[in-house]
């Protein structure tokens, strides 16, 4: 059985095929059974194994030919020998249990792709124990999640998604699954949190659930009391990788629409704006003359995306995205992926002060990342002039091909380079390297060109009693926005 582990910080979480739970809390206003929302549930619940054909290791366990000299008989003999050995030696076979659910009468199963991945053959056993040949519709990492069909002789039980955004904290829910490959088991709890971020991918919205999940029940739904799936079960927060009753789900908004994707495309197409973001602190947003820390600060703009074709810029703040309030920097790219490709949205964002309102075309996320950057010509350099900034507590000098070199930047790189960085002073602060470039700077973020441009950038942030200036940042080629207190300037 194939056993998936991601680990994080202080944490171990077992995914899948691998999940553990412990049993709910003591009941606290419970139905008074579940019998019968068992019994409607369980046959459309099902088990999944999926098997995958292993190479055969001729470099471990195999003795290898024995080497004989050019012509002698004995070489062709124990060639025979050992094809032959080959060719009878059973193949070797790793095989996984997980759970999926109906959605379709017809024969549409959903599970988590870790279930099936890599998977050779994948059987669905039904809850009458009938055996059934499934093939992969569509199949989504980033989600963990797939589609599976299979062919029944005749209509199998269905069940539908439920609004999972009316889901509560303290809402008893039921889970349904195979734990450790018995069959259709059923437990109960309740929602513990909602909108949980664990690490595992970049669209986490875990559903958090004390209602027990084991291993194999990795793929199965979790239903509300009106036998709707809110959620499909995917992993657990283990510190020893013993069940402590915390379990996560996929929440069924973020679910529906990636199946419907993969039943009609065979892979998920999410939105695709075409930014690099970064979260807004207090700091940042002072700096940029806003009330609260609030949306996601655009730190990059991919050439030649619908980002930039409809004039987002570096510095915007977005607060909204197609009319939803992008309230912290991580939700962006949930609303994003989550928006049909080729829609017309409302983009709002904070730029120079004040609301600004864009309209855009969403385009399609690249699965394909490996595109060259562009370098822009290379451009005359002045002479070397070096100048230490001393309310930044850096020391800044224009790009010259020698500081290039000793860098190692970029042909193509604009903006003045930080030779020297004090340990104690606001860039020592936030830890900016030497060798970094300063791109733009202020809450209007103008294009930096010489260090004398920055240093009456200061001034005039100063003059304006601002405790704080705005810093657009590139190291390594990537870009990020740092607010330098000037307060002690």
């Amino acid at each position: 059985m194939t056993h998936i582990r991601r680990v994080f910080p202080a944490f171990l979480i077992l995914a899948a095929c691998i999940t553990w739970g412990s049993a709910p809390a003591a009941a606290r206003g419970a139905p008074e059974s579940f019998a019968d929302l068992a019994e409607r549930l369980l046959p459309a619940v099902v088990n999944i194994s999926s098997t995958q054909v292993q190479k055969k290791n001729t470099e471990k366990g195999s003795p290898e030919i024995p080497r004989f000299p050019e012509g002698s008989p004995f070489q062709d003999f124990f060639k025979e020998f050992f094809d032959r050995q080959q060719r009878e030696a059973p193949q070797r076979r790793a095989s996984s249990l997980g759970s999926g659910f109906i959605i379709d009468s017809s024969g549409l199963v959903v599970t988590n792709n870790h279930v099936i991945a890599d998977a050779d053959e994948i059987t669905v056993t039904l809850h009458d124990d009938t055996k059934l040949e499934a093939e992969l519709v569509g199949r989504d990492p980033k989600t963990d999640l797939a589609l599976l069909r299979v062919k029944p002789k005749k209509p199998l039980v269905a069940v539908p998604f439920g609004d999972s955004s009316k889901t509560r904290v303290g809402d008893w829910v039921v889970a349904i699954g195979n734990p450790f490959g018995l069959g259709g088991t059923v437990t109960a709890g309740i929602v513990s949190a909602r909108q949980r971020d664990i690490n595992s991918g970049p669209y986490d919205d875990f559903i958090q659930t004390d209602a027990s999940i084991n291993r194999g029940n990795s793929g199965g739904p979790m239903f509300n009391l009106a036998g709707e799936v809110i959620g499909i079960n995917t992993a657990i927060f283990s510190p020893s990788g013993g069940s402590v009753g915390i379990g996560f789900a996929i929440p069924a908004n973020l679910a529906r629409p990636i199946i419907e994707q993969l039943q009609t495309f065979g892979k998920a197409r999410r939105g695709w704006l075409g930014v690099r973001i970064q979260s807004v602190t207090d700091e940042i947003a002072q700096s940029l003359g806003m009330e609260k820390a609030t949306g996601a600060l655009v730190a990059s703009v991919t050439k030649d995306g619908p980002a930039e074709k409809y004039n987002i810029k570096v510095g915007d703040v977005i607060l909204k995205f197609d009319n939803k309030v992008v309230g912290e920097m991580r939700r962006l790219p949930r609303i994003v992926a989550e928006t049909t490709v080729g829609k017309a949205v409302n983009v709002d964002v904070w730029r120079k002060g004040k609301p600004f309102r864009l309209q855009i075309t969403l385009g399609e996320f690249p699965e394909d990342d490996a595109k060259l950057a562009s370098v822009a010509p290379a451009q005359k350099q002045e002479t070397a002039k070096a100048l230490t900034i001393g309310e930044l507590g850096m020391t800044l000098s224009v790009l010259t091909p020698g500081l290039r070199e000793q860098f190692k930047l970029e042909e193509g790189a604009k903006g003045v380079v930080i030779t020297e960085v004090a340990p104690t002073g606001p860039a020592g602060e936030k830890r900016i390297p030497v060798g970094a470039i300063v791109r733009k700077i202020g809450p209007d973020q103008e294009v930096v060109t010489s260090p004398a441009q920055v240093q009456a950038k200061v001034k005039q942030a100063m003059k304006a009693k601002l405790n704080t200036i705005l810093v657009l940042i590139e190291t390594g080629g990537t870009q990020r926005f740092v607010a330098l207190n000037i307060a002690k300037g």
